[in-house]
């Protein structure tokens, strides 16, 4: 384990889990904090907010291929180290897209500790320029441009008008009357003669009822 504390920090862009185990523990036996990204995109951003002193960038990325984020990051500035890896199908593109970016080595995939043993002086020498900058608009036409960052000049605020003699404020204008009419609302109706209809037909209906049950027929 390192101590992330005074650990120099590797961003390690790769989307094979089996390479990233590989590389974290190699990484990690030379004392490095390892902080992963799948993504070539995502890994520009972490580049920045990280600052790392070593990237180990795979070429085959999602969104962003290695080489263009690898000169993104260059772009960017600072004296990162990066360090290509790829299989042996894609090892002479990767050592095109290495020198293009100024990638301190190239390794192959999967990388064995003796490798990375035979590189690591290059790893810890002078990093090299980077010649894919001069033609990156060329190399790749429809990136994203950079944001750009507008700076406005200070304009001075205009002077507040002035106060009445005695600092008062100028008086309100006065507000209209308004006509309001109040509509008294109409007595509740009572309900008694509803009340009292009902009654009046439940008693015919049991008359009526009881002079079926006893055959008498009320005129």
């Amino acid at each position: 384990m390192t101590d992330s504390d005074v650990a120099p920090t590797v961003l390690l862009v790769d989307s094979n889990p089996m390479n990233v185990l590989r590389l974290t523990e190699l990484l990690q036996g030379r004392g490095f904090e390892v902080s992963v990204c799948e993504d070539g995109d995502e890994a520009v951003d972490e580049y920045i907010r990280l600052d790392p002193e070593l990237v180990v960038l795979a070429l085959d990325l999602p969104s962003l291929d290695g080489h263009l984020a690898a000169l993104e990051m260059r772009e960017h500035g600072g004296d990162e180290r990066i360090l290509f890896v790829a299989p042996r199908r894609m090892l002479s593109l990767a050592k095109d897209a290495g020198y293009s970016a100024g990638a301190v080595a190239v390794l192959e995939k999967p990388v064995t500790r003796s490798a990375l043993d035979a590189v690591w002086s290059a790893v810890e020498g002078p990093v090299p320029e980077a010649p894919g900058l001069e033609d990156l608009e060329e190399l790749y036409p429809d990136r994203s441009p950079p944001a750009l960052e507008l700076q406005l000049p200070d304009l001075p605020l205009p002077p507040l008008p002035a106060l009445n003699e005695g600092g008062e404020l100028p008086p309100l204008p006065a507000l209209p009357a308004l006509d309001v009419v109040v509509e008294e609302a109409p007595p509740k109706r009572r309900k008694w003669g509803r009340r009292l209809l009902l009654l009046v037909l439940l008693g015919a209906a049991g008359g009526a009822g009881y002079a079926y049950q006893t055959g008498m027929l009320v005129i």
